[in-house]
């Protein structure tokens, strides 16, 4: 029997990866629903390829255009989230969550009522609405599987031993400015801090890995996901970006993920859950013998002094971190802002008295986390220019 699936943003370079998984095994495989905002070329030649009957596109002008090009098809266009129930009759097997930004996190909630398994690759909803997301997973008796490679290393990696966690290391790559003298950091140009050494990435992603903002992020995520304190949680440096995680456990043993960059691994392994083989290369010996591993230097990256004051239960502050980054980064890639304002306005921004005491309050439901991230962006921006 066919496996039934949907990808919310297969557009988007995880969209686009699964794709491609599928397209090996198509005969395997149903896909009842794809979604994009703006690029509805590619979510139409997607639907063609795959004959998929329903499409999503949230942008209005995308929307007119990609359902004048459907009308003689029998493909149906939606422009939002809101007719999921006329779509599924019943529950699928797998649905891919990889809109990126706090645009995801409505869909992804939305969804999570109509699948089995949900693969989630959206920082955001993960960040800013775990606690709506979890309750919402355990109501509808859906498994969860985190995409990130470093979450999905250490989801694969604990399996039964969570109980004996001593320590959890996420690795991250230094980003492209590992080597760079502190000193030259006020001189780092835009197409710079674009350049990652190791992963091809959207704009925004390879500002928040040069800057470690996305570590901090993966951080967050980690204790969510796994109901650990942020004093279980520790960053490494490692500029190959092989190991993925290093779990320390209390009975004295040591687990390392590892994997080539590539997030093929982790987003065949959460659709086919060690049913089929991947085929990789040989294991290269001389390049093992050449991994190395740094302390994070605070100084080059200090936006990770966030991790020193955030309260181990969810909270709105939460959102204030995601939102505030959010403007500041978009400042940023529109000349607006130095690329060393980014951290030093994040930490004096998320210090101000009204954004404060979100730390004790809870997010209620999406909604309040939506409307509470649109002030704080016009807050930044009111702050910043």
């Amino acid at each position: 029997m066919k496996k039934k699936i949907a990808i919310l943003g297969s557009t988007g370079s995880i969209g686009k990866t699964l794709i491609k998984i599928i397209n090996k095994d198509y005969k395997n495989f149903e896909v009842l629903l794809l979604t994009a905002n703006k690029d509805y070329s590619t979510l139409f030649k997607q639907a063609k390829k795959f004959n998929v009957k329903n499409l999503i596109i949230t942008n209005s002008r995308s929307y007119e255009i990609l359902k004048k090009k459907c009308k003689r098809l029998n493909i149906k266009v939606f422009n939002d989230f809101e007719m999921l129930d006329k779509i599924f009759k019943k529950k699928i097997d797998y649905v891919m969550s990889s809109i990126s930004g706090l645009e995801g996190l409505v869909p992804t909630f939305k969804i999570i009522k109509y699948t089995k398994n949900i693969a989630i690759a959206n920082k955001e909803a993960i960040i800013c609405g775990w606690n709506l997301i979890k309750k919402e997973l355990l109501k509808n008796n859906t498994e969860f599987i985190p995409v990130d490679s470093e979450h999905f290393s250490v989801w694969y990696g604990l399996r039964n031993n969570k109980d004996l966690i001593e320590r959890i290391y996420l690795t991250a790559s230094g980003g492209p400015f590992f080597k760079l003298p502190l000193n030259e950091f006020k001189n780092i140009k835009l197409q710079d801090a674009l350049n990652h050494p190791n992963w091809k990435m959207g704009k925004k992603i390879s500002i928040d890995s040069a800057t470690m903002m996305n570590k901090v992020f993966e951080i967050i995520e980690a204790k969510n996901i796994f109901n650990l304190n942020y004093n279980d949680l520790s960053i490494l440096t490692h500029p190959q970006s092989f190991v993925h995680t290093i779990i320390k456990f209390k009975n004295g043993l040591i687990k390392i993920i590892a994997h080539k960059t590539s997030m093929e691994i982790p987003i065949f392994n959460t659709l086919y859950s060690n049913s089929k083989i991947l085929k990789t290369n040989e294991l290269d010996v001389k390049y093992i013998n050449n991994l190395e591993f740094f302390k994070l230097d605070v100084r080059k990256y200090p936006v990770v002094k966030i991790l020193n004051n955030l309260p181990n239960k969810s909270s709105l502050f939460e959102t204030i971190i995601v939102s505030t980054n959010d403007q500041l980064v978009d400042l940023y890639l529109s000349n607006k802002i130095s690329f060393t304002k980014i951290s030093h306005s994040m930490l004096k921004i998320i210090k101000l008295r009204e954004f404060l005491k979100y730390k004790k309050k809870h997010p209620k439901n999406v909604q309040e986390i939506i409307n509470l991230s649109t002030y704080v962006r016009l807050k930044v921006k009111s702050i910043c220019i």
